[in-house]
Order: C-alpha cells, then structure tokens, then sequence
C-alpha cells in the first residue's frame, strides 16, 4: 500500500511548522526538502520577491537560513533515530560568498556520518562536543554544480539524558 505522503512532504511540513511556532522566519523564506537521508540533507529556497535584496539576488539573511536548515534538519533527524534527549545548537557560522545567487537556491550538507559520530560521543561523554558543518550553496539553473556560497556552521550537542 502507497502512503498518503512521502518523507519529503512529511519533512518539508517539519520544517515549515518548526519555523512557523519557534522561528518564523524559516517559515517566511518557504524551504522544501529535496533530499534527506542519513548522510546527506538537500534544501531549496525558492527565488521569489520576499527574500530578493536590492540587487536583485537572494538576501543574506535567506542564504543564512537555508545553511541552518541543511545543517540542522539533518542533525535533527539523526538525534531523533538515536532516541536520545540531546540538545542542538549552532555555535557559529562561517560564510563565502561567491556568487549572486539569482534563483532558487539549494542548500546540501553531506556530514551525515560525521553527525552520527558526534551524538554518539555526545552520548558517551555526557559533555557538551562541537564539530564543523559544511555547506554548499548551489543554483543549478544557473549555474549548475558550481558553488554560489560555502557555509561553515559549528553543531554544539550535549546528551541531557546522562
């Protein structure tokens, strides 16, 4: 039997009632899931008049929040599996620009496995561990497989069950 909704559906209506009771901006900028699996996160905001600047390509703030959702949907997803009462939080960000991003955006964030790894030393040690995300910013219409952005966020996870 075929369900009603697949997991991108499912993880794009996540997101976008995570951002519209905790963070109402995520909600403002509309991100979908294009992929989410274990290892890798892919997230599309799209290019439309309220997240331009006056150049007429996508606004920093937008960029921003779509390396946080790449970052964080992914981490939240693998802490979710683990069963675990960890807490998240992004200690900084690091971000290049490289091009005007002048359509839809895709955010891709391949650090799964090292996600993984991260809550199960968080898991062990009970402390607070830090590790570095990073993230590629893309407008394939464009500009193919090129990066327009690289961003570096830092996850902070400390286990609150031990």
């Amino acid at each position: 039997m075929k369900k009603l909704f697949d997991k991108k559906i499912k993880a794009t209506w996540f997101i976008r009632y995570f951002g519209l009771s905790k963070v109402p901006l995520i909600f403002y900028c509309r991100p979908s899931v294009i992929k989410l699996t274990e290892e890798i996160t892919i997230i599309k905001i799209p290019f439309k008049r309220r997240n331009k600047n006056h150049l007429k390509s996508m606004y920093f703030g937008a960029l921003a929040v779509g390396a946080d959702i790449a970052g964080g949907v992914l981490a939240m997803k693998l802490i979710r599996e683990s069963r675990r009462n960890i807490s998240l939080v992004f200690k900084d960000f690091k971000a290049d620009f490289l091009q005007r991003p002048e359509g839809h955006t895709y955010f891709t964030c391949n650090d799964g496995q090292a996600i993984k790894d991260l809550i199960d030393e968080a898991t062990e040690t009970g402390k607070r561990v830090n590790m570095p995300l990073n993230i590629i910013a893309t407008v394939p219409k464009i500009s193919g497989n090129e990066p327009v952005a690289k961003f570096v966020l830092t996850l902070s996870l400390k286990d609150k069950s031990v």
